[in-house]
């Protein structure tokens, strides 16, 4: 049998001398620290003063002044989180549903013959309270978090940058937020924005890498009819429409560079020339820019304008990726779960203490935004209770995996390194949505998202039944 993790306390309730030290013996001999007491009351009044002195409560049923289910009410009442586990001599299947009615965590029928077993049962309703314990703690470290609901994290990387967010807030300076894809930029510069004297006009984001030279220009400075083909009527750009507000330049780094010299006008002089138009139009807007581009590498290059950099760079922010704040892990996952399953309407799933480690010890190359994904897929696809270590690996490969490990496929080229990957993930994912349809085809297409006929070509192509 294994044993508690950080050795827990039982409290022991019974009116009978000779089982009050057959219990404390069994239970010393199987690692628990005991708090023995015979009568109800007795550990009432205990708990009153030192709540938090025992992890689980074992007590008889049947005792003369206050019987184990009126105890179980009131230890319910008062403190909700504490599993109880009765003992009774009455094996029948009545006073079994009794007792789990009324909220026992468990139920053992004299004799205690079995050790191991009592002692397992006992393992389980302290874990179940510390896991309770430590989503609740999570849950109030959320909360806490309430100046910067949006951004979640109170390590110390993530403290120092909200400190730096809330003294370049209040300013106009423009600021530049570096990180790798998925640390939750965009979340900063809204935070700057909502914190800063132009919270009530308009936040207003572009993202320079997804648009063409000409549609990118159009986008930020606007257009007028004929301004070029398909411009069929004029338009202000978000120059423009972020007037009085603020401008997010999300991936900056990829913006040409006939863009960068036009949009460096709009930062010296505030004035924003439409595609097309004669005239020049005042602009009041702040700019937060974020890359995670070496912006120092670009301009060596010529991809970047020095320039532009300096105006941009007036306060650098730089965000840590997920792997140098691995103490917000926790956090983040217990806001996601928590997120997802409000908008499924299920309950928030629970996390072992080992699917914990599991997911703090990970790389993250995605960091948040690759966390996020999974507890979703957690929400959408996971079973009732607390989910373990190897429910979160069924749903991603935590794991290094032989032959396209990122260390160790630099060796080959990238469209073989990269085939080899989606090959291993696709193998993995299959086999374990599979196993969660219960070898359903239909069910295990549903759950993945896909079509059924395309479900089974993948089942086909990796050699899976079905």
């Amino acid at each position: 049998m294994g044993r508690v993790t950080d050795r827990a306390t039982v409290a022991i309730v019974d009116d009978e001398p000779a089982m009050l030290r057959m219990l404390d013996r069994m239970l010393s001999l199987l690692g628990f620290d005991r708090l023995v007491f015979d009568t109800p009351e007795a550990l009432l009044a205990f708990a009153e003063q030192e709540p938090d002195r025992f992890d689980v409560v074992l007590t008889d049923l049947n005792m003369p002044s206050t019987n184990g289910l009126v105890l179980l009410s009131l230890l319910r009442r008062h403190h909700p989180d504490l599993p109880v586990v009765l003992m009774t001599g009455d094996a029948t299947v009545d006073s079994a549903v009794a007792a789990m009615k009324s909220g026992a965590f468990d139920y053992l029928v004299k004799p205690l013959t079995n050790r191991d077993e009592v002692g397992a049962r006992l393992e389980r309703a302290v874990e179940q309270r510390r896991l309770k314990r430590r989503n609740r703690a999570l849950e109030r470290s959320l909360d806490v978090a309430g100046r910067f609901p949006e951004i979640i994290g109170d390590g110390p990387a993530m403290r120092g940058v909200l400190r730096l967010v809330e003294s370049v807030a209040p300013t106009d300076a423009t600021v530049l937020v570096l990180g790798e894809s998925g640390t939750g930029k965009e979340l900063v510069a809204r935070a700057i924005h909502e914190r800063s004297p132009r919270a009530a006009r308009p936040f207003v984001a572009i993202n320079c890498a997804t648009l063409t030279d000409t549609l990118l220009e159009s986008e930020l400075f606007g257009h007028v009819k004929g301004a070029f083909t398909g411009a069929t009527a004029s338009r202000r750009g978000l120059l423009e429409e972020a007037n009085g507000g603020t401008l997010f330049l999300d991936e900056v780094g990829d913006m040409p560079l006939g863009t960068q010299g036009r949009f460096l006008r709009v930062l010296q002089e505030g004035e924003v020339k439409p595609l097309g138009a004669n005239d020049l139009r005042k602009v009041d807007v702040r700019v937060v820019a974020a890359t995670n581009v070496d912006m120092q590498d670009a301009i060596k290059q010529k991809h970047f304008r020095a320039d532009l950099y300096y105006r941009l760079n007036v306060v650098a922010l730089e965000l840590p990726p997920l792997r140098r704040r691995r103490e917000d892990i926790p956090l983040l996952a217990t806001h996601f779960l928590a997120r997802y399953a409000r908008r499924q309407g299920r309950p928030v799933p629970e996390l072992t203490p080992e699917a914990v480690e599991r997911l703090v010890a990970y790389g993250w190359p995605g960091n948040a935004r690759e966390l996020e994904n999974l507890m979703q897929r957690l929400v959408l696809f996971g079973r009732v209770g607390p989910v373990g270590a190897a429910e979160v690996e069924s749903l991603v490969e935590l794991r290094s995996e032989p032959g396209v490990d990122a260390s160790t496929s630099t060796d080959v080229e990238f469209a073989r390194a990269k085939e080899s990957a989606v090959e291993a993930f696709e193998h993995r994912y299959l086999t374990g949505v599979m196993s969660r349809a219960a070898g359903s085809v239909s069910e295990a297409a549903r759950l993945a998202g896909l079509d059924r006929s395309n479900f089974r070509r993948l089942l086909r192509r990796h050699g899976i039944g079905g």
